[in-house]
Formats: C-alpha cells, structure tokens, sequence
C-alpha cells in the first residue's frame, strides 16, 4: 500500500486492511491482536476489531 493510499484510508479500518497497510498478511494481524502486540490502536465493536488509522500512521510513520 503506498503512503497516498495509506493517508487516504478512513478514521477507522478493519483488521484486514491494517494488515495490508503494515505489509504483513490477516493471519499474521490476528496472532499479533491475540499475543497483545498488535503495533496500532485496536477498537473493539462487539466480536470484531477495528483499526485507528491515526495509531496505524504513527506506527507506519507517516505523518
């Protein structure tokens, strides 16, 4: 994902798409939400996350 289209992302995304943004797969995304380390922001809404894209820029370091 390149940095235009990362700071096009909405205030919020799902975990698939964080994933996509951090260069690493959904299975890889999902092992690190459930040891803890997931390196951005995470928003619980009932059973499913989703992602500040804020904290996903900030861990991407882009500003």
């Amino acid at each position: 994902m390149s940095v235009e289209e990362v700071r096009s992302l909405p205030a919020v995304v799902n975990v698939v798409t964080a994933a996509r943004a951090l260069g690493i797969g959904a299975d890889k995304a999902y092992d690190l939400i459930k040891a803890d380390a997931f390196p951005a922001k995470l928003i619980p809404l009932g059973r499913t996350q989703k992602v500040a894209t804020a904290s996903l820029w900030e861990a991407l370091g882009v500003s």
